[in-house]
């Protein structure tokens, strides 16, 4: 089963040199081990733009939709056999990135 593992940006300043090192370090383990499918790091929010064309017409607006002092930072798609796995995983991975990580699974 596919996991989302999202990371949630807390903190006023990017990772540290140090948490980057163990990141890579947890990148090379969720390879290794077969866990991984794809991860990626995120520009911060302000440099988001937002599209809503529920109505017919894209409205296209800068910046984040919410207001927020958390944010979605990064993200690991990983494969696991089930979700104990998957939160022992989201587990190594937030003590690697020193953040908080959100999982979910794949519908």
């Amino acid at each position: 089963m596919r996991y989302l593992m999202s990371v949630v940006h807390d903190r006023p300043t990017l990772a540290t040199p140090a948490e980057q090192a163990a990141i890579d370090v947890f990148n090379d383990r969720l390879h290794t081990g077969g866990h991984w499918v794809f991860a990626g790091g995120l520009a911060a929010p302000e440099t988001a733009t937002v599209v809503d064309n529920r109505d017919g017409e894209a409205l296209v607006t800068d910046g984040p939709f919410l207001e927020s002092k958390e944010y979605l930072a990064g993200f690991w798609i990983i494969e696991a056999p089930d979700l104990d796995v998957a939160l022992r995983l989201a587990a190594d991975g937030s003590r690697a990135c020193n953040r908080k990580v959100e999982v979910r699974p794949f519908l």
